[in-house]
C-alpha cells in the first residue's frame, strides 16, 4: 500500500469489491484477526498466574487450517516467546505489530494508558524487536493499534517504524470479555461479507469464549462458500 497524504501511514479495514471477474458475484474471502494482547505493566498479573495466552485456539486454528494473522504486542511475544516462536514459524500464521505495550496512540481510548507523541515510533520499534529476540518468522510490516484508536499523529508515527498499513477491520466479534460463545459466533456470522476483516482475541482471560466461537464459526462460513485468508492476501487484488 503506497503511502498517504502528509506521510500518514495508509488504513486498510476490507477489501472493497463490487463484483468478481466478468462481473460475477464478489469473491467469498474473509479474514481472521487475532490480536495477543499483553500489556506493558501486566507481567506481575502473569507471574501470578492469568494467563494472556491461548495455546487452545492456535491448536484449533491448525486443525482446522484456517490461515489467521496475529497482532500481537511486543510484551506477549516477551511473555511467551516459545510460542511467538511456534506462531511465526508456521506458514499458516503471519505476525503483525500490536505495539510493545498496548497503551493508546490516541485519546480517549478505553481506559487505556496513553504513548506520548515523541514515543510512538519506539513503541512500534521496540514490538519488532521483540519479536526478533523471540525468534518470530513471517513477520508483516503492519500495525494495529490498540483499541483501534488513532489519530494523523499516530498515523504518521507508523512510517518512520517501516510499517506500510495500519489494520482495522470491518467486522467486530465482540469477543473481548464475552463468556457467550454463540453470542460471538453469532455476531460474526451475522456481519461477514465478501472481503471482512474480523477483529478476535487470543488471550484467555480476557476473551475465554474465542475458541469455542471459532469452532462454530469456521465450518459455517465454510458452508456458505467463504475461503479464509492472510491480511497480506486479503489486500491483494485477484486472491
Amino acid at each position: 500500500m503506497a503511502p498517504g497524504p502528509a506521510g500518514r501511514t495508509p488504513v486498510f479495514e476490507r477489501r472493497t469489491t463490487g463484483g468478481g471477474a466478468g462481473g460475477g458475484p464478489a469473491e467469498k474471502v474473509v479474514a481472521l484477526t487475532f490480536d495477543a494482547d499483553m500489556t506493558a505493566d501486566q507481567g506481575p498479573r502473569a507471574a501470578s498466574g492469568e494467563r494472556f495466552d491461548n495455546p487452545e485456539l492456535v491448536t484449533l486454528l491448525r486443525r482446522l487450517k484456517v490461515p489467521s494473522t496475529v497482532f500481537m504486542t511486543g510484551r506477549w511475544a516477551e511473555e511467551y516467546p516459545a510460542q511467538a516462536k511456534a506462531i511465526g514459524a508456521d506458514p499458516l500464521f503471519e505476525v503483525a505489530n500490536h505495539s510493545y505495550s498496548h497503551h493508546a496512540f490516541s485519546s480517549p481510548c478505553y481506559g487505556l494508558p496513553v504513548v506520548g507523541k515523541n514515543a510512538m515510533t519506539r513503541d512500534v520499534e521496540r514490538a519488532f524487536t521483540a519479536f526478533r529476540k523471540a525468534g518470530v518468522r513471517n513477520v508483516v510490516p503492519y500495525f494495529r493499534f490498540p483499541g483501534g484508536c488513532y489519530d494523523d499523529t499516530a498515523l504518521r508515527a507508523l512510517a518512520p517504524a517501516n510499517v506500510t498499513a495500519a489494520v482495522q477491520w470491518d467486522v467486530v466479534s465482540g469477543d473481548a470479555f464475552a463468556t457467550d460463545a454463540d453470542a460471538v459466533a453469532e455476531q460474526v456470522l451475522d456481519g461477514v461479507r465478501p472481503g471482512s476483516l474480523v477483529v478476535m482475541h487470543c488471550t484467555r482471560s480476557a476473551a475465554p469464549a474465542t475458541e469455542a466461537a471459532v469452532r462454530r464459526i469456521v465450518p459455517e462460513l465454510r458452508e456458505r462458500g467463504y475461503r479464509f485468508v492472510k491480511v497480506s492476501q486479503l489486500m491483494q487484488d485477484g486472491v
